[in-house]
C-alpha cells in the first residue's frame, strides 16, 4: 500500500497503520531486550531504524524494505511447513488396516480401530502392526532389529511380541497391549513433530553474530552522524554485517532437511548435520549393518552316500514355502543350482528351529542340534566337531536327517550387504578411520574386518563396553560417528558425538540415534556425508552474503556520502540472493536423483 502512495498519494493515510505496528512490535522486542533481559540486541537496532526512517519520511523505502525482508520470513515460515509435512508423509505411516478375530471370523479392520484387548491375526511373512501377547500359535520371529539377535525368535502361546517385528513362519492370535501412539512405529510420528523444533549450532551463531554487532553497529551510526550527517547515520542503522543471517540460516537447514527425507535419511537432530561435517572416525555395529539378516551357504558337511546336491535337494524341500532367512539361504543355493523339489505331502514347524517334513517315502527333519536331540536323532562326532568350529566362526549349522539318521549338515554363513564393500571403499578414500565393533566371536570379527580391509576391530564386546571403547576413541581425539541397528547399540549411539541408526530400529535406537537411514541402505550414508559437506559450503557461502552487503554498505557511507537509500537497495540484494542460494539444495535434489549420484551436491557447490 505505502509504495501506491507514489501514485496515488491518499493510499498513504492507509499503509501508515500496518508501518506503525510493525514499529510498535519492534519497540516491544526492543523493550524487552533492554529493561527485562538487559541486554544489547539487534531489536533495539531495528526499532531506532524504524522511528527514524518513519520521522524523515521515507516511507516507501521502508515499505520496500519491509516487505521484502517479511516476505523472506513467509519463505522461511512455508519451507518449515513444508518441510515438516514432508518428512510426516514419507516417515509416519501407519498400517492401513489389520485382521481381527470376531467369533472365529477373520474380520479386516481400519489400523485406527484397533483397540487394547482386540485379537489380532497374523501370518508368514507379515509385520506385526501392535505390541501384545500370544494367545494361539507357534511361530519363529524377526526381531533382530529388536535385540540384535541374529536368529530368529521361537515364540509360544504366552510370550510378548512387539509391532515392527516379522512373522518369518507359523501364524498366530495376538492380543493387542499397546496401539496407536503408544507402539514402537507410532513413535516416528511424535519424532518428526518435534523435528522442526531443533536449534542448529550455526543458527544460534548467527544470531549472536547479529546481537553482537548493535554495540558497534550503534557506535559506528554515532561516529557516522557528524561527519556524513543523519542520513548516513541512518544507512549504518539499516544495513550491518550478517543482518540477513537470522532468516538465510534456519532456511538453508530446512531445505538440506528436506533434501535428506528425499534421500531415505532422517535428520531429528539438526545439529547433527554440522557437527557430521567434523566427523574423522566411523564405527560400525557389525551384525545387521555391515551384514543383511539373511546368511548364505557356505559349505555342505556329509555323513553317508548322499551328494551334496541331493541334500541341498532334501533340505530345500523341507523349507519350502518357508520365509525365514535361513530357509530362503538354502531355497536360494537350490534354484541356483537347478535342483528339483518334490512337493511336501505334510509339513510341521516345531518348536526348537526345525521342520518335519513327509514325502511318499521318506520322513525329513531339517533344523539345529538342538531340535535333532529333540527327535532322538544321533549326530555323529565329525559332525559335532564341525557344529562347535562353526560356533567359533560365528556360522550357523542346519542339520538334515532322513528317516531318523542323520544325512548331514549345512554351513551357513553371515552375508554382506551388497554395498557395504563400496561403501567402506569410498569412506577410506574420504580418509575417514573405520572401525568394527561386534559382539560377536573374535574369529568371524577379524575375517570381516580383513574382508573389506578395516584395520580396527574389537570382538566380544557387550553393549555397555561398545559405549567405553567409543568414550575412549573420543579421549584420542576422535569425532564418532557410530552406526549401529538394534537396542542393544542403545548405549553406543548416545556416547558417540553423531550416531546414525539402520531402518526399524527399536523405540530406545531410534530415540536414541540422531540420524535414522529410513530404507536400511548404508549407500544412504555416504548421500549423508555429501549431503552435511554441501550445508557447510551453502552456509558459509550464505554468512558472505549476509557480511558483504553490509561491508560494502559501511565503505559508501564514509567513503561516496551514500545514504540511506543506497543501503536498503544493498540489504535488499543481499537477502535476495542469499535466499535464492537457500533453495539451491531443492534444485540439486533433482539433479542428484537425475544423474543417481550423490557427488553432484558437494561438486555444484564446490564449483561455487
Amino acid at each position: 500500500i505505502i509504495p501506491g502512495y507514489l501514485i496515488y498519494p491518499p493510499l498513504l493515510l492507509i499503509g501508515i497503520f500496518p508501518l506503525l505496528y510493525i514499529t510498535l512490535c519492534r519497540f516491544k522486542s526492543a523493550y524487552t531486550a533492554l529493561f527485562i533481559d538487559k541486554r544489547l540486541r539487534i531489536d533495539v537496532v531495528d526499532s531506532l531504524w524504524l522511528t527514524v526512517a518513519l520521522a524523515k519520511g521515507y516511507y516507501f523505502w521502508v515499505a520496500l524494505g519491509l516487505s521484502f525482508y517479511f516476505f523472506s520470513e513467509k519463505i522461511l515460515a512455508e519451507t518449515e511447513d513444508s518441510s515438516r509435512k514432508n518428512l510426516i508423509n514419507i516417515f509416519a505411516e501407519q498400517p492401513r488396516s489389520v485382521w481381527i478375530l470376531i467369533n472365529g471370523i477373520e474380520i479386516e479392520k481400519s489400523f485406527e480401530q484397533l483397540q487394547v484387548g482386540d485379537i489380532i491375526v497374523v501370518h508368514a511373512s507379515e509385520i506385526i502392526p501392535v505390541d501384545g501377547i500370544i494367545r494361539k500359535g507357534i511361530a519363529s520371529i524377526d526381531q533382530h532389529r529388536l535385540t540384535g539377535e541374529a536368529q530368529p525368535a521361537e515364540k509360544i502361546v504366552g510370550d510378548s511380541v512387539f509391532a515392527s517385528t516379522l512373522v518369518q513362519s507359523g501364524k498366530l492370535h495376538i492380543q493387542v497391549e499397546k496401539t496407536g501412539q503408544e507402539t514402537v512405529v507410532a513413535q516416528i510420528g511424535k519424532i518428526l513433530s518435534k523435528m522442526s523444533n531443533f536449534t542448529l549450532s550455526i543458527q544460534i551463531r548467527g544470531k549472536e553474530l547479529t546481537d553482537k554487532s548493535t554495540l558497534p553497529t550503534l557506535v559506528l551510526s554515532s561516529i557516522a552522524l557528524p561527519l556524513v550527517g543523519s542520513n548516513g547515520a541512518l544507512a549504518l542503522l539499516g544495513n550491518y554485517p550478517g543482518a540477513n543471517l537470522r532468516l538465510i540460516a534456519p532456511m538453508t537447514l530446512l531445505n538440506f532437511l528436506k533434501v535428506a527425507s528425499q534421500h531415505g535419511i532422517l535428520i531429528k537432530d539438526g545439529r547433527s548435520l554440522e557437527l557430521m561435517s567434523k566427523i574423522d572416525t566411523i564405527v560400525f555395529d557389525k551384525t545387521g549393518t555391515l551384514t543383511l539378516e539373511q546368511p548364505k551357504v557356505c559349505k555342505v558337511h556329509l555323513c553317508n552316500l548322499l551328494s551334496e546336491s541331493e541334500l541341498l535337494s532334501y533340505a530345500a524341500t523341507a523349507e519350502y514355502r518357508q520365509t525365514h532367512p535361513v530357509a530362503q539361504a538354502i531355497l536360494a543355493v537350490a534354484i541356483e543350482r537347478q535342483l528339483l523339489l518334490q512337493i511336501p505331502q505334510q509339513a510341521h514347524y516345531e518348536v526348537g528351529y526345525g521342520i518335519k517334513v513327509q514325502l511318499p517315502n521318506k520322513l525329513l527333519c531339517v533344523g539345529s542340534d538342538r531340535f535333532m536331540q529333540m527327535e532322538g536323532i544321533s549326530i555323529p562326532e565329525h559332525i559335532q566337531a564341525i557344529h562347535k568350529h562353526c560356533h567359533e566362526l560365528g556360522n550357523s549349522l542346519i542339520m538334515v536327517a532322513i528317516d531318523d539318521e542323520l544325512a548331514g549338515a549345512i554351513e551357513l554363513e553371515a552375508k554382506l550387504r551388497p554395498e557395504t564393500k563400496k561403501v567402506i571403499k569410498q569412506l577410506q578414500q574420504r580418509g575417514l578411520a573405520l572401525y568394527i565393533i561386534s559382539g560377536d566371536q573374535e574369529g568371524p570379527t577379524r575375517k570381516l574386518a580383513n574382508q573389506l580391509g578395516i584395520q580396527n576391530y574389537f570382538a566380544n564386546t557387550l553393549p555397555e563396553k561398545k559405549a567405553q571403547l567409543i568414550e575412549k576413541l573420543q579421549q584420542d581425539g576422535k569425532n564418532i560417528c557410530f552406526v549401529g541397528d538394534g537396542i542393544n547399540d542403545s548405549i553406543a549411539l548416545t556416547q558417540a558425538d553423531v550416531s546414525v541408526s539402520l531402518s526399524g530400529a527399536s523405540t530406545i535406537a531410534t530415540d536414541t540415534a540422531q540420524i535414522v537411514l529410513m530404507d536400511a541402505n548404508l549407500e544412504r550414508l555416504i548421500d549423508l556425508l555429501q549431503i552435511t559437506q554441501a550445508l557447510d559450503e551453502n552456509m558459509k557461502t550464505n554468512i558472505i552474503f549476509s557480511v558483504i552487503p553490509g561491508v560494502l554498505g559501511i565503505g559508501s557511507v564514509f567513503l561516496f556520502h551514500l545514504g540511506f537509500m543506497t543501503s536498503v537497495v544493498l540489504s535488499m540484494l543481499g537477502l535476495f540472493t542469499g535466499v535464492t542460494n537457500t533453495m539451491r539444495p531443492i534444485r540439486l535434489f533433482h539433479h542428484m536423483n537425475s544423474e543417481n549420484s550423490g557427488d553432484t551436491i558437494a561438486a555444484s557447490q564446490g564449483s561455487r
